[in-house]
């Protein structure tokens, strides 16, 4: 438990502002794409590896290093975890080449893979139960603005002093997350194993994972139906088979497989999945509707995402509070209905205020159930497995995220091939996410009546 109230609200400054630094990170260097293509002698094409490689290892390592500070410290590992994605800042701040900025990159996410759910599990552990929801909701919300800043913050250091000062900016905030991490953070162990890592399982889960996320990302250029993209998803699929396998005879496995039988884990990583898909793809799609559909600039683009990025932020700080006082599933349930409700008023949206409106809703009630699902994931299961779970809830949450943005950037095109307007075809990308998020949303609540 953390010892007094200062020591808590220390703790939880360190945890934010890891997070906060890993979120803007990810809005910040989408922007500043084109012109580091320019100043590296590259085109933007290639260096789409830049966000690529990044999302590879991210999610490829969240599982392990979930796990990792559960066996050999939670403190230990979300150090290290900082302090990598700080070192990675400066390579990528000073690459002299794209070589080098992609390296920097991939490194850049295993940190930002320690952080996540590193920094779950730490709170998790360092609090009561009560309290520890609130603050994973709370550290959720201030990340959250990261979200709102990122594309801002990115726009203008872009254009003003350039992209290397994208990942200057974010040296300071890992300086400060690891000097207070270092001094707050109470190191807490699963005491329930030994130091022991399954090296067969971490293998098979990175190599199985990142092939996936790589599939998934490659596939718009490979093709969805061709060789290589078939080939590489049976792959991936055959390795995590292999990894269950691998699991269930290893005494110590890296993977608790007995989350898949907790009913109340799995329905909550289910529809927080399916939610955060809806997220991802809204987020992508309003980008182009604004500027594509409505003829807005980029920067102005941004801060009209001011409004939905706050709201995500008041939705993490809103979902501890609703984690301790009523039926996760119920929660669960009523956040998706909500989402899918204000999606399908995006969809339709034609004046530029009920846009808006409509898209800061969709912002707050699809921020709300993101962090809800870590919240209350993290309440089912035991404080000794927290970081496990984490990694897993996370990986499901990023990893389809970006199976939806994948597949809905496909549906455009071939919807506009076929005489759909830009608007047209994001309303009707929309309108189908928003379908099966509803679903999902009335079968949770419905699960929730029954069980009480």
């Amino acid at each position: 438990m953390a010892s007094d109230r200062w020591g808590s609200w220390w703790i939880l400054a360190a945890v934010s502002i890891a997070l906060f630094c890993v979120q803007i990170d990810y809005f910040a260097v989408n922007l500043a794409l084109p012109r580091m293509a320019a100043d590296l002698h590259t085109t933007t094409t290639d260096l789409q590896w830049v966000i690529s490689v990044y999302m590879l290892t991210l999610g490829a390592f969240m599982v392990p290093a979930g796990r990792i500070g559960d066996i050999f410290g939670r403190r230990r590992a979300l150090l290290a975890g900082i302090a990598l994605f700080g070192v990675a800042s400066v390579c990528c701040a000073i690459a002299p080449d794209v070589g080098v900025l992609i390296t920097a990159r991939a490194v850049q996410g295993i940190g930002a893979a320690l952080i996540f759910p590193v920094s779950v599990s730490v709170l998790t552990n360092a609090y009561s139960a009560q309290q520890s929801s609130r603050a994973i909701g709370l550290a959720y919300g201030i990340a959250g603005l990261g979200n709102a800043a990122g594309p801002v913050v990115g726009g203008i250091l872009t254009d003003t002093l350039g992209w290397r000062s994208v990942f200057w900016l974010l040296v300071p905030f890992a300086v400060v997350s690891l000097i207070l991490g270092a001094l707050a953070v109470p190191e807490t162990f699963d005491d329930t194993v030994p130091r022991r890592l399954d090296l067969a399982g971490l293998a098979l889960i990175i190599t199985g994972v990142g092939l996936f996320t790589l599939t998934v990302d490659r596939a718009p250029a490979w093709g969805w139906t061709s060789v290589a993209t078939t080939g590489a998803f049976a792959a991936s699929v055959a390795l995590l088979a292999f990894f269950v396998v691998v699991e269930r005879r290893t005494r110590w496995p890296l993977l608790d497989l007995s989350l898949l039988s907790n009913g109340r884990f799995v329905i909550l990583v289910a529809a927080g999945t399916v939610a955060n898909v809806a997220y991802a793809v809204t987020v992508f799609l309003s980008t182009l509707n604004l500027q594509q559909v409505r003829g807005l600039t980029p920067l102005v683009a941004g801060l009209l995402f001011l409004g939905p990025s706050a709201g995500a932020a008041l939705g993490g700080v809103i979902s501890g509070r609703l984690a301790n006082r009523h039926s996760p599933i119920a929660v669960m349930g009523v956040g998706c209905t909500a989402a899918a409700l204000s999606l399908g008023l995006l969809a339709a949206a034609g004046n530029a205020v009920v846009y808006v409106v409509a898209l800061t809703a969709c912002g707050f009630t699809m921020g709300l159930v993101y962090a809800f699902t870590t919240v209350a994931t993290q309440a089912v299961v035991a404080p000794e497995r927290a970081g496990g779970a984490a990694g897993v809830t996370l990986t499901f949450l990023v990893t389809i995220a970006g199976v939806g943005v994948a597949v809905a950037g496909t549906t455009l095109e071939a919807l506009q091939d076929n005489g759909f307007s830009v608007g047209g075809s994001i309303s009707t990308i929309l309108v189908a996410i928003a379908a099966p998020l509803l679903v999902a949303g009335l079968v949770v609540l419905q699960r929730s009546r029954v069980s009480r």
